[in-house]
């Protein structure tokens, strides 16, 4: 078990999350207070990556250092994402470096952020749900956070403790899918041929559910799959560890209100 920690966590939503799947913060949310946190959502903007991964420096440090002043105050930084999170840990200290006065700033917030499954198990020792869902999944790692961060048993020891999952490991689950933030609009014939073999590879598994923690890689993965006419589900991980599966699934349009009977 962990030892005791300060609880006040800071939780970067990301721009996917904010503006495409806002139940995966609420899921996120839930999981934070569920294992003790206090949860923060400090005035936020994108982490910078769109910017940085397309060379513009200065940009990336200006937006860097908009989310290192909302976010000092907080304990821990927590994103439901490997990408965005990895950025933070990892390249935000690189756009600082030999700065007097922001590289200890750009160490500080990176030593304390995280990926929210990374932080569930590996600092608030996490080690079981109380979420239920009769369904078969399998499960994809994206790149930065099993590369940058290590995120990889994490989420496959909190999924097996949901009631009625179960796991379908897929071929090269820790192959990119094809995504890569920018790569796929700059390299769109090559993104659709890794995409083409990770689809494969979610369809041979026989699952029903396609989970993973970054959004961005899900809704690649999802909307290649749709064009395949493969019957299978994407969803946050987040989403399924909190027990918040009443939503449609990523890429299904909204259930229209019902009627109202006058």
């Amino acid at each position: 078990m962990a030892e005791p920690m300060a609880r006040r966590v800071g939780l970067f939503v990301t721009c996917l999350v904010d503006l495409i799947r806002p139940s995966v913060g609420f899921a996120t949310a839930k999981l934070l207070q569920d294992a003790g946190c206090t949860v923060e959502v400090p005035r936020q903007s994108c982490c910078g990556q769109p910017a940085f991964n397309s060379g513009d420096r200065a940009t990336a440090r200006d937006i860097a250092q908009q989310v290192i002043r909302a976010f000092a105050p907080c304990d821990y930084v927590v994103a439901p994402s490997g990408s965005c999170a990895g950025m933070i840990k990892v390249h935000y200290p690189e756009l600082f470096r030999g700065d007097p006065n922001w590289q200890p700033r750009a160490d500080a917030l990176a030593e304390k952020t995280y990926e929210l499954v990374s932080f569930l198990v590996d600092v608030c020792g996490v080690d079981r749900v109380a979420a239920r869902l009769e369904a078969t999944a399998t499960y994809h790692d994206s790149c930065s956070g099993l590369r940058e961060l290590g995120v990889r048993d994490q989420p496959r020891r909190l999924l097996a403790t949901v009631q009625g999952l179960r796991l379908a490991e897929m071929r090269d689950a820790n192959v990119c899918c094809g995504f890569g933030g920018t790569f796929c609009v700059k390299y769109p014939e090559i993104s659709n041929a890794i995409v083409g073999k990770k689809a494969a590879a979610v369809a041979a598994t026989g699952a029903d559910l396609l989970l993973a923690g970054d959004l961005g890689c899900l809704m690649n993965m999802v909307g290649k799959l749709q064009r395949d006419g493969a019957n299978v589900e994407a969803r946050h991980v987040a989403e399924v560890l909190a027990g918040m599966t009443h939503e449609p699934a990523i890429g299904v349009p909204a259930r229209a209100p019902a009627e109202v009977k006058r």
